[in-house]
């Protein structure tokens, strides 16, 4: 069969089918479409913007003398922080800079919080 030959069945099966009884004021339904929609917000996208807003937060809190871990697992401890670049202590008279998303954990986080809320940058150890 040729493209042409189906031609004339696809325009048929193209043409609106009359209203029937059994559909209220026949057309679709929105309201399946509409809460299939509204389950997909709160499985996917609250989850996920609540995590990016605790994660903002935590970058937030990086301060100097915070004890942390990068995304690629080096431990240190932030001695610098310009801008977007964390400078990293990670022995002694060794120092890596890293982007400030590259920052995976906060370590000491109770004290990372209390000089939040005291205005006292942390201690450097």
């Amino acid at each position: 069969m040729t493209a042409l030959s189906l031609l004339p069945l696809a325009l048929s099966l193209s043409e609106e089918a009359p209203p029937t009884d059994d559909t209220p004021g026949g057309g679709i339904s929105f309201l399946p479409i509409i809460l299939i929609l509204g389950i997909f917000y709160v499985v996917l996208i609250m989850p996920e913007r609540k995590k990016q807003k605790k994660r903002q937060a935590l970058l937030d809190t990086l301060a100097k003398g915070n004890k942390i871990m990068t995304s690629s697992g080096i431990y240190g401890t932030v001695v610098a922080i310009h801008d977007d670049v964390v400078t990293v202590q990670v022995a002694d008279g060794v120092r890596m800079r890293f982007n400030r998303a590259a920052v995976q954990d906060i370590l000491d986080k109770d004290a990372a919080a209390a000089d939040k809320k005291d205005g006292t940058p942390a201690a450097a150890s």
